[in-house]
């Protein structure tokens, strides 16, 4: 399978000034295209009119090749949630949501076209991995969001939980971790504090991750309090187990500082039942922990669904007794095949049930 086409923000700065003069260039036009791509959200050559019109064309073709065509774009919640679904170079398909909340504009990012890692109740797990993305191709989703929100807003968070296991493209996520937290012109400047990077628990990763010195916030998809019930839901659990995770994840915690968040979907029957709440509120009492309980949304065709009204609210106040710090998700995207692989799905009619039309209360965006 082909590589996605070389791209500046695969790139430190250092690296980009290298190309350009490979080029035939100077070095600083580098930094010019930098501060288009990162400042001003364009890999558009007219709009580069600090750049000679002589080299524009070149320049941007070589440096700034357009990785993501618009395959579908749908929003919902009277425009605050923001569904893309884009078409990579090689036909692969992977989504983005951007989430506008009174205080923060959240964008959540795919680091994988599909998912190797099995989970049944997923619709992305259940298509399966086509390849790792690029550091270029994860970057480029959220210059996307922010071209969508200029002039009127910037994406303040970022979340690794879109399509993928972000840890199993290490090298790529880290990257863009880097890019995206780099001041202009090298990246985007947004606060690694301000990036939450997930994982279902790939345990020697999470140790590399630690090692990196990073303030980026580690959210464990834990899923299931016993071993019994996570290796069915989360089929690597079978490699390594709840209490190793959580010893990797406790690790992080202390390096770092920073608050791990427990992702947690309650599933009817199956992992919301009193005394797991009971159980996941002891295993997390006293660590530096938050639990953020994800209201399942199902994928279509599937035999995994919600809680029953009331079991959720019992859970809450049972893990909440350990005195841990619990939350329900906002569930954003109901209506536009919100959970991460739905929407590829309904264009693909692959893995999760059948190609769809949009349900009622969602839009289609013209393409971009």
């Amino acid at each position: 399978m082909p590589h996605p086409p070389r791209h500046l923000a695969d790139l430190d700065l250092a690296g980009r000034r290298a190309a350009v003069t490979a080029l035939g260039e100077k070095p600083f036009r580098a930094d010019q295209l930098s501060r288009h791509y990162f400042a001003r959200y364009t890999d558009t050559p007219e709009d580069m009119t600090d750049l000679p019109v002589g080299v524009r064309d070149a320049l941007a073709g070589e440096m700034l090749p357009r990785l993501l065509t618009s395959e579908r774009e749908m929003a919902c919640d009277d425009g605050a949630t923001r569904k893309m679904l884009w078409r990579l170079h090689d036909g692969a398909l992977v989504e983005s949501v951007l989430m506008k909340y009174p205080d923060r504009v959240t964008m959540c990012v795919s680091s994988q076209a599909g998912c190797g890692m099995g989970c049944p109740f997923c619709a992305t797990g259940q298509a399966g991995l086509t390849r790792n993305l690029s550091t270029a191709e994860i970057v480029s989703q959220v210059v996307a969001g922010e071209r969508a929100l200029a002039p009127d807003g910037r994406v303040s968070n970022i979340v690794f939980m879109g399509m993928g296991e972000p840890l199993a493209n290490y090298k790529n996520v880290i990257g863009a971790v880097h890019r995206l937290s780099d001041p202009v012109p090298s990246g985007l400047g947004i606060s690694q504090r301000n990036l939450t990077v997930s994982t279902v628990g790939l345990v020697p990763a999470i140790r590399r991750l630690t090692e990196e010195k990073l303030t980026v916030r580690l959210a464990v998809s834990l899923h299931a309090p016993d071993d019994e019930a996570r290796d069915e839901l989360v089929p690597v659990n079978r490699r390594w187990k709840i209490a190793e995770v959580l010893d990797a994840a406790w690790d992080y915690a202390a390096v770092t500082g920073r608050r791990v968040s427990i992702e947690y979907a309650l599933i009817r029957d199956v992992n919301d039942q009193a005394w797991r709440a009971d159980l996941l509120g002891s295993l997390l009492a006293g660590h530096l922990v938050h639990v953020n309980l994800i209201p399942l949304n199902p994928t279509p065709g599937s035999k995994w669904t919600a809680s029953r009204p009331g079991v959720q609210e019992e859970f809450v106040d049972r893990v909440a007794a350990h005195g841990v710090a619990v939350t329900v998700r906002d569930t954003r995207g109901r209506e536009i095949d919100g959970a991460c692989g739905q929407l590829a799905a309904t264009v693909t009619g692959r893995s999760v049930g059948p190609a769809s039309h949009p349900k009622p209360g969602a839009r289609l965006l013209p393409l971009a």
